[in-house]
């Protein structure tokens, strides 16, 4: 297999998503007035995944 003379390029710009804003509530229970911290923190965020082919060879 002939090895080509050029090499493609890109250049790319990935953002994940932020997770959003957590939740600052509190849950109540009969008698507890205040039953303790309730809510999320917002997560993470999402992943970025990347699928490539090793059966591509070029980026047209």
């Amino acid at each position: 297999m002939a090895i080509p003379s050029f090499v493609d390029q890109v250049t790319l710009h990935v953002r994940a998503g932020d997770g959003g804003h957590g939740v600052a509530s509190v849950h109540r229970e009969k008698f507890k007035p205040l039953g303790g911290p309730d809510g999320g923190n917002g997560g993470n965020g999402g992943d970025v995944i990347l699928r490539v082919s090793s059966d591509v060879t070029t980026l047209v």
